[in-house]
């Protein structure tokens, strides 16, 4: 689950505090030939036309003129992880990877193709060598916010959480704006602090570029995730219906909708607004959770092909292996693979720290019955006091093996609390389980 943001702009609002340690301060193809890319403004239908399409067009006439100077190509990078973000479609961030190696080429040492790269590093899930880059470009330039950003990116995906909340506040105090807000927010998310993450992505959307309605619809869909979160569906989903306002057919905000009206007991509304997305972009938690109904439905065709499309589109997307976290969850939750799953999740382990995929490899080794093991794993997960439904379901279900029942009770309740409806299949589980442990 992908919580941290890419953003590039936003402005300046009133301080808050970060997990209440300091006061923020108040205030593909070759690249040369990248000109032919079949995405340009001009291609583009008049209604369609987006932030990102507007600087394509505008960094390729740049290019055009100056086919020898860097800054346009580190434009056409830029413009394709924007357009990336828009769709949902890797082969952007290709792209973006293939101007950005022209621009190395014609001037190795310029700062913002070092800056650029980490963060592309980062969508690629390639944390390990996207943190010494970004401690590269923070280096050469200390104030330079996007820099910052990513370093905080790699230092929480690589489950540095102390680096990061210092990393964070060093960010809010070069400039609080949009993106440092909204990571703020995420790491009072990872700590617990629910009302604190509510607080700091609602200065994330008040600080939100209006001329990059990506970027606010993105903001609203993670503060409804807060909400959710924290047990306020109807204030949720209006957030949901705000940034498919703003950006119509937004696939993630289409996914959030389905989830809130799932939650509602909506199953209908909920699968059309889960397929919209999938029309959309097709993403394998999408496929997932439209499978999950089907299958609760008796729908056993329907849940077959959505389970099909999880693993289509991890190993032949432009995807880079971005989703074998969430392919070995899958397989562990319904009982497929597990010795593929378990081997996916040590793999991700081995190169990341994080409370999430420290969660994924305990439940992949719960299902294996190595639960010794799968309790050191679901503790390291917990470290953080994360209110994260699914992570305190699998802490219940693995105490339960281990005969804790006391502590299994509490997990499963806690889960149930943060989430009735955190997952179609699991939360039964979770009920059944419970129902069980008291009788």
């Amino acid at each position: 689950m992908l919580k941290i943001v890419l953003l590039v702009v936003g402005l300046t609002l009133v301080g808050i505090v970060v997990l209440g340690i300091t006061t923020i301060s108040k205030h593909a193809d070759h690249p040369e030939a990248a000109t032919r890319q079949q995405n340009t403004v001009a291609e583009q239908p008049v209604g369609q036309i987006t932030p990102a399409d507007r600087l394509i067009g505008l960094a390729q006439a740049i290019i055009k003129q100056k086919p020898d100077a860097y800054n346009g190509y580190n434009m056409l990078a830029v413009a394709y992880m924007q357009k990336a973000r828009e769709t949902g479609d890797f082969n952007f961030n290709a792209r973006a990877e293939a101007a950005l190696a022209q621009s190395t080429k014609l001037s190795p040492d310029n700062f913002d193709a070092l800056k650029l790269q980490s963060k592309l590093l980062i969508t690629y899930h390639r944390f390990g060598e996207a943190l010494p880059m970004a401690l590269r470009a923070v280096e050469q330039k200390p104030n330079d916010y996007e820099a910052r950003g990513a370093l905080v990116d790699a230092l929480v995906e690589l489950g540095h959480y102390d680096e990061a909340k210092k990393a964070v506040q060093a960010m809010l105090d070069v400039r609080p704006y949009t993106a440092s807000y909204a990571r703020a927010s995420y790491l009072r998310s990872l700590y617990g602090d629910t009302e604190g993450a509510i607080e700091a992505m609602r200065l994330a959307v008040q600080s939100a570029n209006a001329g990059d309605p990506e970027e606010l619809a993105w903001c609203r869909v993670h503060l409804g995730d807060e909400l959710m979160n924290a047990g306020k569906r109807t204030d949720a989903e209006r957030e949901y219906d705000h940034a498919l306002f703003i950006f119509p057919d937004y696939y993630l905000a289409l996914a959030a909708k389905g989830r809130a009206r799932l939650a509602a007991g909506d199953t209908e509304r909920a699968i059309e607004f889960y397929k919209r997305a999938q029309e959309r972009v097709p993403s394998p938690d999408t496929a997932i959770a439209l499978g999950d109904i089907y299958t609760k439905l008796g729908r056993t065709r329907d849940a077959r092909k959505q389970f099909e499309l999880v693993e289509f589109v991890e190993k032949t997307g432009a995807s880079g292996g971005t989703y074998s976290r969430l392919l070995a969850l899958f397989w562990a939750d319904h009982d497929m693979k597990l010795d593929e799953a378990l081997a996916a999740a040590r793999r991700e382990r081995e190169s990341r720290a994080d409370i999430y995929t420290s969660d994924a490899l305990a439940w992949c080794l719960y299902k294996k019955g190595q639960h010794a093991e799968a309790k050191t794993a679901i503790d390291e997960a917990l470290r953080l006091g994360t209110r994260d439904a699914t992570i305190n379901y699998h802490a219940g279900m693995i105490y339960r093996a281990l005969g804790k029942h006391r502590e299994a009770t509490k997990h499963l309740q806690l889960a149930l609390k943060i989430n009735p409806s955190f997952d179609v299949l699991q939360a039964d589980v979770a009920r059944q389980t419970l129902r069980a442990l008291a009788a």
